[in-house]
């Protein structure tokens, strides 16, 4: 089973481009989880009748929003978090509230959960690392413990954070900056420690210069000046039926590009 994630950066846009349906073409997921789709679902042509859609869209339209496209159907979907762990964490900040965004859909199959997640930037500012710190990342990672009290959780996405200096390009240069903060990365850590693995370094753990953003500045994506912010992130009990996880660079549309591990189960 190939699942792959992706951070579109507009599903419009990629239409347009046409390079939506050549990945489909190229890679033939079985099922692919979308972040920043930035669209309703009636707002989007899609022919893509091998897939179930499922769509988390923000009520801002426009913006944010998450999909997940299945060519097995779901047991059942989930979108953004319960509202007991919203209200625990009170993700409303002076930005709004996060889960309204469609930041957060779940599908769930017959022997596992798929999750997919767009996080909140923290902003050049920083002006959203308060709510990544304090209540964002630690809702996030109760949420998957909760589903992990049923079954197993593979979750994806972009996490808006690289999580050592081996994830980016210029590490010394980006200390402190929105992305790359303690902050941040702590809170990534703190999925590592619950016992997620993080599936890319499982099978390269030392590989340099594998990334899955760049920004669209001084030409970047060319020089492969990047970050890896976008993974996925497996349950324990399923470490043994993941065969590979691999980043695909080459796939065009988006400043991101997608990530997929295969799953022999």
């Amino acid at each position: 089973m190939k699942l792959y994630s992706w951070n579109i950066n507009g599903i419009r846009a990629v239409l347009r481009k046409g390079d939506f349906q050549k990945f489909l073409d190229k890679y033939d997921p079985d099922i692919l989880c979308l972040q920043e789709t930035k669209a309703m679902q009636d707002q989007a042509e899609l022919d893509v009748p091998q897939y179930q859609e499922y769509w988390n869209s923000a009520e801002r339209k426009g913006h944010f929003g998450t999909a997940i496209f299945s060519k097995t159907k779901p047991l059942q979907i989930l979108r953004n978090y319960p509202e007991e762990i919203a209200k625990k964490y009170n993700l409303i900040d002076g930005f709004g509230d996060p889960n309204t965004e469609g930041r957060v859909i779940a599908a769930e199959f017959e022997k596992f959960w798929v999750v997919t997640v767009y996080t909140p930037n923290s902003k050049g500012d920083l002006g959203r690392l308060k709510l990544r710190y304090d209540a964002w990342d630690p809702a996030f990672l109760e949420y998957m413990k909760l589903l992990e009290k049923t079954k197993p959780v593979l979750f994806s996405g972009d996490f808006n954070v690289a999580h050592k200096e081996i994830d980016l390009a210029r590490p010394k240069e980006n200390v402190g900056k929105h992305g790359f903060t303690n902050e941040e990365r702590e809170r990534f850590q703190d999925f590592i420690d619950a016992g997620y693995i993080d599936s890319y370094r499982m099978f390269y753990p030392d590989k340099l210069e594998a990334y899955t953003w760049w920004t669209h500045w001084a030409n970047a994506r060319a020089r492969n000046v990047g970050w890896r912010i976008d993974y996925w992130l497996v349950s324990p009990k399923l470490k043994d039926y993941i065969k590979s996880a691999e980043i695909h660079p080459k796939v065009m549309g988006s400043d991101h590009c997608p990530v997929s591990i295969e799953l022999d189960i």
